[in-house]
């Protein structure tokens, strides 16, 4: 099994990826979310879940473990394939999946093309109890950084910045580092707004 590649991004696509290890040209489908987020650096990181069947070996990339892990357990679900576990994660955010799956809401799963209400449900029944795992997994200082986050936020707002503007950057900063000060998130975001 193939777990992660790290090497020289050649080509980046909403769709794919290549990315070059040793001489050798890996093509990775990734979701729209894995393609937003994939730095237009040539060192590349992506996480790797292969998929064998009779007739095909597909490689597919993602940006972290979260979301690789959530394409996993989409693809357990039974009437749920590798192409529509895609969509899914091109369509909504991992955590967006992770709320819709933990508080039981149909129709946020069910908005996703190719999904209908039978196997929405399915989803929901399969992975309520599982999905909690998944929160962990990037989120090791996830309570420290969300109680900074919270305080930059509100922070933000009593300068006048809108809470939806605020907390993308504040996401995008906490990407890069979940153990930051409250002090350096401020800075940083003023920064980016």
């Amino acid at each position: 099994m193939i777990t992660h590649l790290r090497g020289k991004l050649i080509e980046k696509n909403p769709t794919y990826a290549i990315v070059e290890v040793s001489g050798v040209g890996y093509w990775l489908n990734i979701s729209l979310n894995t393609f937003s987020q994939i730095p237009n650096e040539e060192a590349v990181l992506l996480y790797t879940h292969l998929s064998v069947k009779e007739d095909s070996h597909t490689l597919y990339g993602f940006i972290n473990k979260t979301e690789r892990e959530i394409f996993r357990l989409l693809i357990s679900v039974s009437g749920v394939g590798p192409s529509i576990a895609r969509t899914m994660l091109s369509s909504m955010t991992t955590d967006e999946i992770q709320h819709a799956i933990a508080s039981g809401n149909v129709s946020v799963i069910q908005s996703v093309k190719g999904i209908g209400t039978k196997t929405a449900q399915r989803v929901l029944v399969d992975l309520k109890d599982k999905i909690s795992k998944t929160y962990a997994i990037d989120e090791v200082s996830a309570t420290l950084s969300n109680t900074n986050k919270n305080e930059a936020l509100s922070a933000l707002e009593v300068l006048g910045f809108t809470k939806k503007q605020s907390e993308k950057v504040l996401d995008s900063i906490l990407l890069e580092d979940k153990t930051v000060s409250v002090e350096f998130l401020i800075k940083k975001a003023l920064k980016n707004l």
